[in-house]
């Protein structure tokens, strides 16, 4: 039995505070190419992992040369996925070709490297979905921060996938998340907290951190009725068999 908690999704590079107390384990990932070394060098703490990827409203400053350097970093042995990477059309759609052209290379950039891929999808489930089913060939996909229905979890777990749930899931009125965290099955779940935005009840309106993926699991405890370390068990599971951590 696992007794401790993973934050799959921390911008520990971004805190105002590195606090990591409260967790197990935390992956950090990277959305640009001015902090990837940094977050990589986060690792070099014990219980922090990292991440490689640029983030889908980066996409102009992808170049073959940014490529080269993720494969360098991605000889750390910390390093255990390619993210987050994926599609973004809520704030700028004007180039939404230049997006998918970039997240197809570092689909195959995680192929390659034989990692796992973290996707970003906001208001882009549909287009992230068919180019993963097209063009990944071999890499474990989790989708961070996962803001879709019931639905589509289900044909993103039909897939093999793994869904990870935040703060919004503690959230009043975020009825479409409770009823994912209701039906998700227990072996595609893993927990997060997008420190430090999302920051779950009681702290919201606060800076996020990892100890507070707690109110995460309680939530999502309470909603399907099973013991809070029934959930830290399986998630905690899960997380270190996705990432092989």
């Amino acid at each position: 039995m696992k007794n401790y908690l993973i934050d799959t999704h921390a911008h520990l590079d971004m805190l105002s505070e590195l606090d990591i107390s409260g967790v197990g384990k935390v992956i950090v990932p990277s959305v640009e190419v001015s902090t990837m070394d940094k977050v990589v060098k986060l690792s070099e703490n014990p219980i922090i992992y990292s991440m490689i990827g640029i983030y889908p409203s980066e996409a102009k400053t992808y170049t073959q040369e940014i490529e080269e350097k993720m494969i360098e970093f991605a000889k750390n042995p910390k390093v255990v996925a390619v993210g987050e990477i994926g599609l973004d059309y809520y704030w700028d759609k004007s180039f939404v070709d230049l997006q998918k052209e970039v997240f197809i290379k570092q689909i195959y950039l995680a192929n390659k490297l034989n990692l796992p891929i973290v996707v970003h999808d906001r208001e882009a489930p549909k287009d992230c979905f068919d180019i993963l089913k097209e063009y990944n060939k071999g890499s474990k996909v989790l989708f961070h921060c996962f803001s879709g229905s019931v639905e589509f979890m289900r044909e993103c777990v039909k897939q093999g996938w793994y869904i990870a749930l935040g703060g919004v899931v503690t959230f009043k009125n975020a009825i479409k998340m409770k009823d994912v965290a209701r039906e998700v099955p227990l072996d595609k779940l893993v927990l997060e907290t997008d420190a430090p935005y999302l920051t779950p009840v009681p702290y919201r309106g606060k800076e996020n951190k990892p100890a507070y993926v707690r109110y995460v699991a309680e939530e999502i405890s309470r909603l399907r009725d099973i013991s809070l370390d029934e959930i830290i068990d399986i998630t905690t599971t899960n997380a270190e068999e996705f990432f092989k951590i």
